[in-house]
């Protein structure tokens, strides 16, 4: 996912913080073992185990 979402965040003009969720016990409640998982500044998850560009751009529509 990482490496499919790099190239997209810099076209986009958006932020990607890395955070390894077994480092955050609220995190790795929360997500368990969706992992990797991509979620907004806010804990909205926009899609999990792979990168779901229909959700990404359905996320960008919403937030533009």
């Amino acid at each position: 996912m990482r490496d499919q979402l790099q190239p997209l965040a810099a076209r986009h003009g958006f932020a990607v913080e890395w955070v390894d969720i077994d480092d955050n016990d609220a995190l790795e409640a929360l997500y368990g073992e969706l992992v990797p998982v991509l979620a907004d500044a806010d804990g909205g998850e926009i899609c999990h185990y792979h990168l779901d560009l229909q959700a990404l751009d359905d996320w960008l529509a919403k937030i533009r």
